[in-house]
């Protein structure tokens, strides 16, 4: 092999082409919602009802919908609240299923399987039923809405916690901190916590596109964010009724969502491989895409 290809392939390792494609589309996204003020000074809310369903021209570069609202305007101000919901309901999930499952595991084996008994029987519900049953309970709104995802997506990152805190405890420094007089508190806060920060960073992103898809769900059934708020699931919901007449208006908004969640969840992925190597290398190529839950219980029964 020449040195050259020996450089190419060692780029190639490190930064995948789709890897560094799916971190452009997502900083693109990013920087698209963040800058939503900046790049159109239109409200995605201002109608024109002499441009109903119309299609793309100068003024409107992605066109118009059934109410004359400039799409593209709607796709950026959509995006910043699909990310700022799906983001905040993950770190609620995350809050909730790490931080209850920790302490289910310190309180003692009988708590931790009583608790763990509760979270399978809520893990029997999908995620987008339960959100749907949280959100007729807790009403509609933003701040519903990210309870819901929270609340929805908490059991299973309890189960991927305990997992990992079972697999951590299991090697020798656990042992070794445990036998230096270390209570089970101190053992799991200052030496299996540290360790478990690869773990719930590479699960956040796999969670986040799965909050952002099931919040859009929820849009599109009218159980999301205030009407006043233009979401992508919204939109869709909105231009599925004139599909006919304005194809246009759909397919921004899904498009769009496509690609953020696939650009996130091959980031996710590209990030567990990276921060958890031995995990991806036991895993088989048809597990790659399976559930974080699956995930972690196929290398616990690896290393077992």
């Amino acid at each position: 092999m020449s040195p050259k290809a020996g450089i190419r392939r060692a780029a190639g390792s490190f930064v995948a082409p789709g890897t560094l494609v799916a971190l452009v589309a997502v900083i693109v996204i990013l920087l698209a919602a963040a800058g939503a003020p900046i790049l159109s000074d239109q409200s995605p809310l201002d109608q024109d009802l002499t441009a109903m369903n119309g299609g793309p021209t100068a003024e409107h570069l992605l066109g118009t919908d059934n109410l004359g609202r400039d799409v593209l305007v709607r796709l950026l101000w959509g995006a910043r609240t699909t990310l700022v919901v799906g983001a905040l309901g993950t770190a609620l999930a995350f809050a909730l299923g790490a931080g209850v499952g920790l302490m289910a595991i310190v309180a003692g084996r009988l708590t931790e399987m009583l608790w763990f008994a509760v979270i399978d029987l809520i893990r029997a519900l999908p995620a987008t039923l339960l959100g749907v049953l949280l959100i007729v309970a807790l009403g509609s709104g933003t701040v519903p809405v990210i309870i819901a995802l929270g609340l929805s997506f908490s059991p299973l990152v309890a189960l991927v916690v305990r997992t990992a805190h079972a697999r951590e405890v299991a090697r020798d420094y656990v042992a070794a901190a445990a036998s230096f007089g270390g209570g089970r508190l101190h053992v799991l806060v200052h030496h299996i916590l540290p360790n478990l920060i690869g773990t719930l960073v590479t699960q956040g992103a796999i969670v986040l596109p799965r909050c952002i898809v099931t919040e859009s769900v929820l849009s599109f059934l009218g159980l999301g964010s205030s009407p006043d708020e233009p979401t992508w699931g919204r939109m869709i919901a909105d231009a599925s009724r004139f599909i006919e007449q304005a194809p246009h208006a759909i397919l921004a908004p899904v498009i769009a969502l496509i690609v953020l969640t696939t650009a996130l969840s091959v980031l996710g992925d590209q990030l567990r491989r990276r921060l958890d190597p031995t995990r991806a290398a036991a895993m088989p190529a048809d597990l790659a895409e399976a559930s974080p839950i699956a995930t972690a219980w196929t290398a616990e029964g690896a290393e077992s």
